[in-house]
């Protein structure tokens, strides 16, 4: 009967490093989601090169697919621009170098000099490399009204 106390005891024990150390890797993926949102807020073209992988890709709503260059063209230049967000209902999957982050968000800003607001749910893919996390995919859903 002790046996099994202590073993159970002991797995616990054994897995609390590892707990510990996919919570640090959620909580560093989570301020990373906020540091490319406030790049795309604040029109950072140096932070976005830096946040997105050089084969980055984004699909957006309507389909279309965008590279890393034209997507950080969307965002920073031209009269559409979020000017505020909050992200939503994060939920981080670490899988070793590659983590998958869901949520929603929602934006205002200017959509073709108007003002416009938006709530969509995102998928974003990020692979680590030289020690930081760098997002290598994008698809962005609308979310109707109600949600």
């Amino acid at each position: 009967m002790m046996n099994k106390y202590f073993l159970a005891v002991c797995g616990v024990l054994v897995g609390l490093p590892a707990y510990g150390q996919t919570a640090s890797v959620e909580r560093e993926l989570i301020k990373v989601e906020y540091e490319l949102t406030q790049a795309v807020a604040d029109r950072d073209v140096a932070a976005l090169n830096q946040l997105y992988a050089d084969e980055f890709l984004s699909t957006d709503s309507e389909g279309m697919v965008w590279t890393k260059s034209q997507d950080i063209a969307i965002d920073t230049e031209g009269a559409s621009r979020v000017t505020s967000f909050t992200l939503e209902d994060l939920r981080v999957q670490v899988y070793g170098d590659v983590a998958v982050v869901t949520g929603r968000i929602a934006t205002k800003g200017t959509l073709a000099g108007a003002a416009s607001e938006g709530r969509s749910r995102f998928t974003d893919v990020f692979v680590k490399r030289d020690g930081r996390w760098q997002c290598v995919a994008n698809h962005t859903t609308a979310m109707g009204e109600g949600f």
